[in-house]
């Protein structure tokens, strides 16, 4: 029995929780399903598995020019909060529940595969990392808020994750088509509330709403329309005010020895490097998988749709990213000014990689139906829904709300539920 665990527990955590082995696996199988040449399909697999570690390599440098605003930040407001991030409290989830958490992975991706071939939910859930997270902290939260623990555990996290893997796609399809224009793929990620709720709300402005990314702009200011320039230029003057209201503890605790000008600059420019990196790595991806996923689709599961990480759309709209990112990251800060001044007994801090991954990707989805409006108000909205919800959610996290770090990982998903039943 033993054995059986540990395999299955290789197989979450070695190959399943590996997105880029994931999608290498998927493209194997799909073009051997369709009998492309050895040729094809050796380049196909390798393409793709090097195309998501692009994104990986440039996700790690835009995060690396971005972070330390969120120091600088807290430096500013002058707080000491919880920082939502999921790789800080990881570990610890991975050590307490790791096992149990990755039973859940499977079972929940198992029953994900059966409804896509049963249901009229043809989705298949394919961002292995964001599997295991939201797996260990259902895991979390179930333990801690029913007292759930072995095989009934085991039982009711598979269902949860079964259905998570398999709905949430369907939630972001209509508005994927919109941002991409049709192509036949959905988004999965910790988002994903977020991203339906700011398609939903940018029906609510008029239809003929200009979008983000038709602003016309004087040609002295051309190099806007560039996705790496706009990026490190609408960066920099926001680096550049926090260096110069706390120029001292930049110097002493962020720049490593940088003149804090300088580093402002590099940051800025780190950032959109990172962009640059990620957008390169999107397009040779979804070059290979898209058409190898056609044979799991023709063959396996008739219909089936994957469902991808979020920087799957960052390339069709980056100017709404761009309104996205910066309108969430207000809401954080605003949010986190009323949760010191109302005396919370949690301060969640405005976390910057969140902001943009999520908020950036609202963003997107809110300017396909409602313009650069859209782009705007829902993830503003949901700045504050997840600063709120998170400081809400704290108490149903067990063991892990002990920690200094905490994961958001599911604060956009349970958030609302928390706010409708503290309001109830």
């Amino acid at each position: 029995m033993q054995v059986i665990l540990d395999i299955l527990n290789f197989i979450a955590t070695q190959i399943l929780s590996s997105y880029s082995i994931i999608l290498g696996l998927v493209a194997l199988v799909g073009l051997l399903l369709q009998k492309k040449p050895a040729t094809t399909v050796i380049s196909g697999v390798i393409k793709t598995v090097v195309g998501v570690m692009i994104i990986s390599a440039g996700a790690g440098v835009l995060v690396g020019g971005i972070n330390p605003l969120t120091n600088i930040i807290n430096h500013v407001l002058g707080v000491q909060g919880v920082l939502p991030t999921n790789e800080a409290a990881l570990p610890f989830a991975l050590e307490k529940f790791g096992q149990i958490g990755s039973l859940v992975m499977v079972g929940g991706f198992l029953l994900n595969l059966l409804l896509a071939r049963l249901s009229k939910y043809k989705f298949i859930y394919l961002t292995g990392h964001i599997m295991l997270y939201v797996s260990l902290f259902v895991v979390i939260v179930l333990n801690a808020t029913i007292g759930l623990e072995g095989w009934a555990l085991w039982a009711v996290g598979s269902i949860v994750m079964g259905l998570y893997f398999t709905l949430m796609p369907a939630l972001n399809y209509p508005g994927t088509k919109a941002v991409t224009g049709g192509e036949k793929f959905s988004v999965g990620h910790t988002g994903d509330f977020s991203y339906w709720f700011s398609y939903e709300v940018g029906k609510l402005f008029k239809k003929n709403t200009r979008s983000a990314e038709e602003f016309q702009l004087p040609k002295s200011l051309s190099f806007f329309r560039d996705t790496t320039s706009s990026l490190a230029l609408t960066l920099l003057p926001i680096f550049l005010i926090l260096v110069l209201v706390s120029w001292n503890y930049v110097a002493a605790e962020v720049s490593g020895g940088t003149n804090p000008i300088m580093f402002a600059i590099i940051s800025s420019l780190t950032f959109a490097a990172g962009m640059a990196i990620v957008l390169s790595g999107v397009r040779m991806m979804l070059g290979e998988i898209i058409p190898a996923f056609a044979g799991i689709s023709e063959k396996l599961v008739p219909g089936a749709v994957p469902a991808f990480d979020c920087p799957v759309v960052f390339p069709y709209a980056p100017t709404s990213l761009l309104f996205g990112f910066i309108s969430m990251f207000v809401g954080m800060v605003i949010a986190t000014i009323l949760q010191v001044v109302f005396k919370s007994p949690y301060v969640i801090l405005p976390g910057v990689v969140p902001a943009f991954f999520a908020g950036g990707t609202s963003g997107i989805f809110g300017n396909a139906k409602g313009g650069w409006k859209g782009a705007i108000v829902g993830p503003f909205i949901m700045g504050v829904v997840m600063q709120v919800g998170t400081a809400l959610l704290i108490p149903f996290t067990g063991e892990l709300s002990t920690r200094v770090q905490l994961s958001a990982i599911l604060s956009m998903q349970l958030s609302v539920w928390l706010l409708l039943k503290q309001a109830i």
